[in-house]
């Protein structure tokens, strides 16, 4: 009988399954959302000091001690990080299964509605439409948003596209989120700072991506690179934040393995 994990460990040895890295660079120039200050206080930036480098300090090593939020950069939120999700004793990075942080990843793809409209919303007929053509979203699956807003990261200005009015990037409509709950996928994933789109606040639920999501205790990535390397279906992902005490999320390196 053939052992599964032994072909997948041969598969990866003769390259025929690629690992395609969906993280973003973490340091002090990394991307952080931005609240208006009469929402809440904001997460600092990234902070990275050095403890010793081959010196006197420590001769031999070289580490360093980190200040960062748990919602830096490309990273993971867990239902407690939303009230919906407050009482769910599962629901924290040290307190999730980690059978949860691994499973099939449905990639769609709005990339070129992105490129003619920065506030595009994702809805349920375009989540069917796609369905009709790649297939039927799995119970226990992941679904992300490719809209290639990964490509901004590098200025923080073009990276959260804020102006007078607020911050205009896309993401789902509440609608698209809770029919992706009532397909019972895993969690939901985007490119851009947050999982949210940027009018999301004005929406009903606010913040649908966090609100119901987390209410039904699923997950959420955000700030993911390099989706558009992914095809629309048959990769694997792999998203385990640090086992952090209590914890409301995490930073953390998103794998996707990918066969060739």
């Amino acid at each position: 009988m053939s052992n599964p994990v032994t072909e997948l460990a041969s598969a990866l040895l003769s390259g025929r399954v690629e690992v395609v890295d969906l993280t973003a660079v973490l340091g002090p120039e990394t991307p952080l959302i931005k609240l208006p200050p009469q929402i809440g206080l904001n997460t600092p930036q990234v902070e990275i000091h050095t403890i010793s480098h081959y010196d006197d300090k420590g001769p031999f090593w070289a580490w360093n001690w980190l200040k960062l939020g748990e919602h830096s950069g490309t990273h993971f939120d867990a239902p407690q990080h939303w009230i919906t999700g407050k009482d769910y004793p599962d629901g924290a990075t040290d307190t999730i299964p980690a059978r949860n942080f691994v499973g099939p990843v449905n990639v769609i793809d709005c990339s070129a509605e992105v490129a003619k409209n920065p506030d595009f919303l994702l809805t349920v007929d375009h989540i069917k439409a796609w369905e009709a053509k790649h297939g039927e979203i799995e119970k226990g699956s992941w679904v992300v948003m490719r809209t290639d807003w990964y490509k901004r990261n590098g200025s923080e200005k073009d990276f959260l596209n804020a102006d007078e009015t607020g911050p205009h990037s896309p993401g789902p409509t509440a609608e698209a989120i809770q029919y992706l709950i009532d397909k019972g996928i895993m969690g939901w994933g985007s490119e851009t700072v947050g999982t949210d789109a940027g009018s999301a606040g004005g929406m009903t639920p606010p913040f649908p991506a966090h609100n119901l999501m987390h209410k039904n205790n699923r997950y959420g990535l955000a700030s993911l690179c390099n989706l558009d390397k992914l095809p629309a279906k048959g990769a694997v992902i792999i998203a385990a934040p640090l086992k952090i005490k209590h914890g409301t999320g995490s930073p953390l390196r998103v794998l996707a393995l990918v066969g060739k």
